[in-house]
């Protein structure tokens, strides 16, 4: 990784020189740009930054990223992320993968990970098929439809990340399009800030496999001469913010609001942020409220051997507890 002073950093600090392995016209290359000038903005050092890839073809955005960069197994990459965090709460920690990483093997990590509120971001990529195994169906894409890669309609129904995520806990959650890029840039510094578990969803158009919901298609070119398909909820008034001493009635009614927001699709597809939770602790405090020293002497921080590389670590009282009497 190479060494950057720390003056403002620009989207160039955070490239990686080299050829990008995506296919022309692809939808990550926007999002690769909009966490460049994200991170830029935030003004982050890269040597504090590591990003989380899954697999996929956005399991390569790590690669492409001048930070600490780690490719993890098939639907781990948030226990791997959460894992980093943990043991140095200092990173910034961002988590990246597909709709299929995500949402097939990758479920219950997700629905768990939302149970802990761990301070990161996972930016899911959604293009509603497996784009690196040429084409099936992932879980995002709707029932019945059939994509050039299918040879008959997909036969199961689609998950709703944004409902699932609510479900499962996220506390921050939104959702950005490939090709918007000054919104994506705001939408990922957002989801950095916020202290917790953040969702974001960037709807990524696939030229090579996905026919149906194209780069003209999202620009609502089948609709009326005129008409958006895609829009910003804060264009409409939305609040997302549930402040920290909100009640029960006031977190009821904004769900009911976002559960409009997250089921509309079709003619007209909401982007932005949907959820901005405070009423929950993260999982760091909590940790801290256990053991108090947590912060100040984090796992990434303890020595574990002396000058000479010799352990010094002693397990006994682990292995006291595991003794079998």
């Amino acid at each position: 990784m190479a060494t950057v002073t720390m003056t403002q950093m620009t989207a160039r600090d955070y490239r990686v020189e080299g050829a990008i392995d995506w296919c022309p016209g692809c939808g990550d290359y926007g999002i690769l740009n909009a966490i460049h000038q994200a991170l830029a903005k935030l003004n982050l050092p890269p040597h504090k930054v590591a990003v989380f890839g899954g697999i996929g073809c956005s399991g390569k955005t790590q690669y492409y990223v001048n930070a600490y960069g780690v490719h993890t197994l098939h639907g781990r990459v948030l226990p791997y992320a959460m894992g980093a965090k943990l043991a140095n709460p200092e990173l910034t920690v961002i988590a990246v993968g597909g709709d299929g990483d995500g949402f097939a093997i990758g479920a219950g990590h997700f629905v768990n990970s939302g149970r802990r509120n761990v301070d990161l971001t996972y930016i899911l990529f959604n293009n509603e098929v497996y784009g690196l195994t040429k084409g099936q169906a992932s879980p995002t894409l709707p029932l019945g439809l059939q994509t050039k890669g299918l040879p008959e309609p997909n036969m199961q129904g689609k998950v709703n990340s944004l409902l699932l995520a609510l479900a499962s806990g996220f506390t921050w959650i939104g959702r950005g399009y490939a090709y918007n890029i000054r919104q994506l840039v705001d939408l990922i510094q957002r989801a950095i800030n916020h202290p917790g578990l953040a969702y974001l969803e960037v709807l990524q158009p696939c030229p090579t496999y996905n026919n149906l919901h194209t780069r003209d298609w999202f620009a609502g070119q089948d609709l009326e001469e005129g008409r958006q398909r895609l829009y910003d909820v804060a264009e409409e008034g939305y609040d997302p913010v549930v402040p920290a001493d909100a009640d029960e009635q006031y977190l009821y009614d904004k769900i009911c609001r976002y559960f409009e927001k997250a089921q509309e699709w079709g003619d007209r597809i909401p982007t932005g942020v949907f959820l901005e939770n405070r009423l929950i602790s993260t999982f760091e405090d909590r940790l801290c409220q256990r053991t108090p020293s947590y912060y100040a002497s984090p796992p990434a921080k303890r020595p574990i051997a002396d000058e000479e590389g010799h352990p010094i670590v002693d397990l006994s009282e682990i292995f006291a507890e595991l003794t079998m009497t």
